[in-house]
């Protein structure tokens, strides 16, 4: 008996050691994810500030599925209109309110923000075609590929793992 317990024990004890992590451990140890999309198709009704078309809502509702196993911490879009329809249904998926960013604000200034706030989260930002790929840059600290008007469907992930390494990964949505 005494000799069993003398072999279970250092297994007990390594045991302990390899439970959860601590609740207080520092989250600047995990990876950060920053997801860029630009928004979804809208009305080409000449105003500043035009809605989604049909299409951009399904659009939105597919990034919202498309998100769904996505651990988001935080969703941010700027203030117009299409922004918020595109951001919308993935925020409320998550359980989150939708984040406002000045869409005139220097990219680099808002990475900087972001870096600093967001250690460790996944995060969903919705901007536009002039917009996403400076921000993704700005993240990265490398080239994103320019946006064209016409181009809604690019997902731009950047990935900055725990010793500040970031990666530029840029795809196409599923249909």
């Amino acid at each position: 008996m005494k000799t069993a317990l003398t072999a279970l024990l250092p297994l007990l004890l390594l045991g302990g050691c390899a439970s959860t992590p601590r609740a207080d451990a520092d989250t600047s140890a995990q990876a950060t994810t920053f997801v860029l999309v630009r928004h979804a198709e809208k009305v080409g009704d000449g105003s500043d500030d035009p809605a989604l078309t049909v299409a951009g809502e399904a659009r939105a509702q597919s990034l919202s599925r498309e998100f769904a196993d996505l651990p988001l911490s935080a969703v941010y879009s700027t203030a117009y209109r299409r922004t918020q329809q595109t951001a919308a249904p993935t925020a409320r998926s998550h359980g989150l309110t939708t984040i406002t960013y000045d869409a005139k604000q220097p990219a680099a200034d808002f990475a900087t923000a972001l870096r600093r706030e967001r250690t460790g989260q996944t995060v969903l930002i919705v901007g536009h075609s002039n917009t996403v790929p400076g921000i993704a840059s700005a993240l990265c600290g490398c080239e994103a590929t320019p946006m064209t008007e016409a181009e809604y469907d690019r997902l731009t992930t950047v990935r900055i793992d725990a010793q500040g390494h970031a990666t530029l990964r840029e795809t196409k949505q599923q249909p």
